[in-house]
Formats: structure tokens, C-alpha cells, sequence
């Protein structure tokens, strides 16, 4: 639908959420004129930081119907058209009722005039985005020629941007399975360089296969042509990917040195210590040679660890394609900070520090922000299952200076492998607060206290940013 087409349209946001996604669907479809509903499961005193923040954007606008802490039925069958929140599962019965369903991802594609870069994957979808957007933005300020914007899953809605872009920008959208799914037979999305970062067994509680999961990962490159790029790992799935892809494959190793020596690889990591290499392929436009080997990632950027060097040479290898050269793309991401919750950096007292990876929410994330060290670090993990194999985080946390369990049904399926294997740990604890002090008197000066849960957030908090907040205010109100 054209924006002048939502007067008097009657919408109903299904799932308000705390991450600015169904407020930015209400906020964007109420300026348009449309007559907006905003439903949610979750009550008032729960949704009360959204509804402020949204009855603050919209003064002025049709004011919104609130029906929380429920659904009604009539009002997904009155509405002309239903916004879907990303978590609501397709087979819901009241989507089933809905006339026509959009989402904030899909309106935005909808209108988008500018450059599209789009980057999924199970872990590290969040840093290459993040990464991809710190680079084009630093390009663009340099050159003061438009600007670069980054949204999705990151938890800003690009409908909060939508109307100041232009055709000279650049987008960079971070997309979940589930938002991709949400526009399965759309053909709205077609990125310029589309990343996949990797795939990992997770969301299997709502996919029931790999093959299922990897269906919606898919369609991040569905409607790319020749003129585009799709870069992807060495793995499997990987290679299944750039198989698939009609845009233009570009592999990245999976593994150190993985792939090297036969030529597979476009860009690989030979050490953990050292750079990021890329090997030039044909770029329209560029006046490099191909086949040039060029240095792409730092030796020592500000993240610590393997795997978040090899995120940042998956960004790297999309902005040599899309045109931005080998030595601004390295010092740029020399100067990249890293992304909230992913292996954060957030507090120093007495010569403990403290970082926050509340975003590690399957135990390979959180196993590879502990391998992520020199020295073994202080780990509190821990919390909700959602059907996961902990094998690789009990093998992981085998290596930790201390081990510090936070309550949860994940929990104790890890506390069976910690056990078997002779491993000591303290806990579980029911706060963050309780962990952090269990943690801190583990630690002496010199320590490194990692936050790295390995599981879902649910249960004791909202989400995993909420689980971040808290670890963080807990550590702050303990410490000087």
C-alpha cells in the first residue's frame, strides 16, 4: 500500500513489545491517518515504557485503543489490516483471522528508496550489522555525501527513520528467521549484499528442523540477481547458501585457515592474533585487481575473540563489494566499539572486569565468549531452556576460573553435564544481584567476570537486553 493509501484504515498492532517495533507501527500508521488498535498479552504496568514513549511521538494523531493482556478475536477479524509482531508464531488463531497481515519490516520495504545491505544468521548477525553500518556511516561523514541508518533486529524499528531517507543512502537491516519468514511470498526484500553469518541449532522449539529454521534464513537472498553479492562461511549451510544465491557468492572460512589452502575462501583469518585477509574478486565498478590479497581486519580490534573478528570480516568482505576500499574498511573497524550485550565491556572496580553478553542465548555463543580470553574468565550462565544441547557450554566453562549458575530449566539440564564431569560451580541463584555477589568473591584483582548465559531470557526477566540492563545495575550497585 502507498502511504497515502492508510486514511481511515483500520489497524490493529498486534504485540506493542518493549523493543520499539509494534510503538513504530502505530506511531508510522498513525501519522498516515489510519485508525490504530494496539493489543498486547502483556498488561499496562508491564507495557507502561512503550505506551509512554508512543503517546509522546503520536501527540497530535487519532489516539490509539489499548486492548491489553489479552487478544479479542473481533478485532482481528474487523481490522483492514493486522501488524505482526516478529514473536508471534505464524499459526497464531487470531492471525488466522486477520484480512491482511504486515509488519514494520515490511511496511519499511515497502517505501525504502535508499541502499539495502541485510545480515541474519544464528550468532553474530548484531556485530556484523553493527559493524557493516559503523563503516558505511564513517564513510558517508567523511564524505559528506548521505547517510547510512541500521535497523531491524537490533531493536530499532527502521520505521523510525523511514521518512528522512533518500535514494543516495544506505540501510542496513539486522533480520531475524522470524522476520524473514514474515515475508516469505512478498518479494519486497532484495539486498544489495546480503551477510549469513552461520547457523546454529536454535528456535527449534518453534521450527522442529534445522531444515525448517534454515528455510526462513533463505530468504534473505530469495530475490537478489547478478548485481548483488551474498557472503557466507564455508560450512555447510553455508555453502548450501551461495549454492542457492543468484547474487554473487563470496566465502569467508568458517575456521582458522578453513578453506585457505585450496583457494576456497574470499576472506579468512589465518591466526587469532593477526588480521583479516580478503582476496579481490571482480567488483563492478572497482579498480582493483583481482585476486589482490588485501587486509581488511585489525589484529586487534576493540572485541576480544576469534569468532567476533571472523563477524567482522563477513562485514568487511560486503563493503569491498559494495565499493568502499580495503584500507578505510580496516582502520574503520579498528575504531568499531562493539554492540550492547554481545561481549560488552561495561565496568571496571578493584581490577575486576566486568562484561556483559546477556545476548549469548544458546550455549555456542556463550561456549565461544569464553574461549574469547586469555585468561579464563569468571562465567555466570545459565537460565532458560528452549530444547538446546549444553555439551559445548559445559565442555566450554570446564576452562572458566569459576563457574556461577543463575536459576532455570537450561540450568539444570547444565548442571547434570557439570556434575558428571566432576566440574564445581556455585548456584543456581534467582537474581543477578546474588550471582554478582557469588561472583565477586570469587574474583581478585586481575579477573575478568563474564556474563555469557547460554540460554533464553524468559522466566526471570523480560527479554535478554532486560537480563543485560539488570546484570549491569547489579554489578554497578555492588561495586564502586
Amino acid at each position: 500500500m502507498k502511504k497515502d493509501s492508510f486514511a481511515g484504515v483500520k489497524v490493529l498492532v498486534m504485540g506493542l513489545g518493549l523493543h520499539g517495533g509494534g510503538a513504530e507501527s502505530a506511531r508510522y500508521l498513525a501519522s498516515l491517518g489510519a485508525e490504530v488498535t494496539v493489543t498486547d498479552l502483556r498488561d499496562e504496568k508491564v507495557l507502561a515504557p512503550s505506551i509512554e514513549k508512543l503517546e509522546k511521538a503520536a501527540a497530535g494523531f487519532i489516539p490509539f485503543r489499548y486492548v491489553l493482556g489479552k487478544h479479542e478475536i473481533a478485532d482481528f477479524q474487523n481490522a483492514d489490516i493486522v501488524i505482526k509482531n516478529p514473536g508471534v508464531r505464524p499459526d497464531s488463531p487470531f492471525l488466522k483471522a486477520a484480512r491482511k497481515i504486515e509488519t514494520d519490516i515490511s511496511l519499511f520495504l515497502a517505501s525504502c528508496p535508499a541502499r539495502i545491505s541485510a545480515v541474519t544468521g544464528t550468532k553474530g548477525k548484531s556485530t556484523a550489522s553493527s559493524a557493516l553500518f559503523w563503516v558505511l556511516n564513517e564513510s558517508r561523514i567523511k564524505t559528506s555525501n548521505g547517510k547510512a541508518r541500521l535497523g531491524g533486529n537490533i531493536t530499532v524499528s527502521p520505521l523510525s527513520f523511514l521518512d528522512e531517507l533518500e535514494s543516495g543512502d544506505d540501510v542496513v537491516l539486522e533480520l531475524s528467521s522470524f522476520q524473514l519468514g514474515d515475508l516469505r511470498g512478498r518479494d519486497l526484500l532484495k539486498p544489495r549484499a546480503a551477510v549469513f553469518t552461520g547457523l546454529m541449532r536454535d528456535h527449534l522449539d518453534r521450527y522442529g528442523t534445522m531444515e525448517a529454521y534454515a528455510a526462513d534464513k533463505r530468504l534473505i537472498y530469495k530475490n537478489q540477481d547478478a548485481c548483488d553479492v551474498t557472503v557466507a562461511g564455508t560450512d555447510e549451510w553455508g555453502k548450501s547458501f551461495l549454492a542457492e544465491s543468484r547474487g554473487r557468492p563470496v566465502v569467508f572460512a568458517s575456521g582458522l585457515a578453513d578453506g585457505l589452502a585450496n583457494g576456497e575462501a574470499d576472506g579468512w583469518i589465518a591466526d587469532p592474533a593477526g588480521p583479516g585477509f580478503a582476496r579481490l574478486w571482480e567488483i563492478p565498478g572497482s579498480n582493483e585487481k583481482p585476486g589482490t590479497v588485501v587486509e581488511v581486519v585489525p589484529s586487534r580490534p576493540l572485541i576480544p575473540g576469534y569468532f567476533q573478528k571472523r563477524n567482522l570480516l563477513s562485514a568487511a568482505l560486503a563493503l569491498l563489494d559494495l565499493g568502499l576500499p580495503a584500507d578505510f574498511i580496516r582502520e574503520s573497524l579498528e575504531r568499531f566499539p562493539g554492540v550492547e550485550h554481545r561481549l560488552e565491556f561495561f565496568h571496571e572496580s578493584n581490577g575486576i572486569r566486568f562484561y556483559n553478553d546477556s545476548a549469548a542465548t544458546i550455549p555456542e555463543a556463550a561456549a565461544a565468549a569464553v574461549n574469547a580470553f586469555e585468561k579464563p574468565p569468571i562465567l555466570i550462565t545459565g537460565g532458560t531452556d528452549k530444547d538446546l544441547d549444553f555439551t559445548p557450554l559445559a565442555r566450554a566453562a570446564a576452562n572458566a576460573a569459576a563457574i556461577i549458575l543463575l536459576a532455570g530449566s537450561g540450568t539444570d539440564k547444565i548442571k547434570l553435564l557439570l556434575d558428571s564431569g566432576g566440574i564445581p560451580y556455585r548456584g543456581p541463584f534467582d537474581s543477578p544481584e546474588s550471582a554478582a555477589l557469588a561472583a565477586l568473591d570469587a574474583a581478585t584483582p586481575g579477573s575478568t567476570v563474564l556474563f555469557s548465559p547460554g540460554c533464553t531470557s524468559f522466566g526471570m526477566f523480560l527479554n535478554e537486553f532486560d537480563r543485560g540492563r539488570k546484570w549491569k545495575e547489579a554489578v554497578r550497585s555492588l561495586t564502586p
